[in-house]
């Protein structure tokens, strides 16, 4: 698999994270392409690969190739079957598409792909920037068992949990379910601490209660110290916790399931978008319930 030349498109804190990873186990990366032209530069520059400015020059070059872009609008340009994309000269290339979109763009990918002569498999991400350069993702790998088998060592060196999850839209869709939950349990350790902080209650007190009874949870953890002290540095941003129940919420009328507490903590990130704090890290939602903080003053 180190033979491969392997491909990035997304060069964020994510991506960047995962070519960096890669190259420390001996990986060589052939090229990758970023809108964010002088990002991709500096990167390319650390990693001692191409940055290129088109998509077909990567598919050129490299034979697998993550993509880890924002949303389902970014995944049809570059899977674009009308105009050059990574699409031209891609048979026998291997796709390995990270990012949280819907299980319909994820599908449409790989079938634009599977009649440009490529594989694909779709590899969901539930974990953040440290578990990326760390190589201990969380992976949900939907698509071909055979492709899956076949870049398990790959997928291996990125992952702490590796998990085949069934067809290509089935890593959507449970990627969705996780980031639907993680969010309402998000907005809703924001209201019970907000309203701790009200009542007047010890939040060191107060966080060690919910710790040991049936309030604790992951995002206590990892979320609480920061809700109390305002650090918001963006791991995961309020814009995509937005996007990411809006995928859910969207999933959920599809098959008739009412889900009143998921639209309300869409309704709470959206809220951080239009107050112009979307690109907090979704910690941030405990600026539209602690007293005396932004929103409290807007009201």
């Amino acid at each position: 698999m180190k033979t491969h030349d392997i491909g990035f498109v997304g060069v964020g804190r994510m991506g960047a994270n995962m070519a960096r990873r890669l190259v420390d186990l001996g990986y060589r990366i052939g090229a990758i392409h970023d809108p964010h032209e002088s990002a991709a530069a500096s990167l390319a520059m650390e990693l001692d690969c191409l940055a290129v400015q088109s998509l077909p020059e990567l598919t050129a070059v490299c034979d697998v190739i993550f993509t880890v872009v924002t949303d389902d609008e970014a995944m049809r340009g570059i899977f674009s079957e009308d105009s050059p994309s990574l699409l031209t000269g891609a048979a026998g290339r291997v796709f390995i598409n990270c990012a949280t979109a819907s299980p319909e763009a994820h599908e449409a990918a790989a079938g634009a792909a599977a009649r440009a002569g490529a594989e694909t498999l779709a590899a969901s991400m539930a974990s953040s920037i440290p578990q990326a350069r760390q190589g201990t993702l969380y992976l949900m790998v939907g698509g071909d068992e055979e492709l899956y088998k076949r870049m398990t060592p790959l997928l291996e060196d990125l992952s702490a949990t590796l998990r085949h999850v069934g067809p290509i839209g089935h890593a959507a869709k449970i990627k969705a379910l996780v980031n639907m939950v993680m969010n309402i349990n998000t907005a809703g350790l924001a209201e019970g601490l907000g309203l701790g902080a009200a009542l007047g209650i010890d939040m060191r007190i107060l966080k060690e209660v919910f710790s040991q009874t049936g309030a604790n949870s992951r995002v206590l953890e990892t979320d609480g110290d920061d809700m109390i002290g305002r650090e918001h540095d963006c791991y995961f941003s309020a814009e995509h916790a937005a996007k990411d129940s809006g995928i859910a919420n969207a999933l959920a009328r599809a098959v008739g399931v009412r889900v009143p507490l998921s639209h309300a903590a869409e309704t709470q990130y959206q809220k951080m978008i239009e107050l112009g704090l979307g690109g907090l890290d979704k910690s941030g939602v405990a600026e539209l319930t602690f007293p005396a903080r932004l929103f409290q003053a807007l009201v």
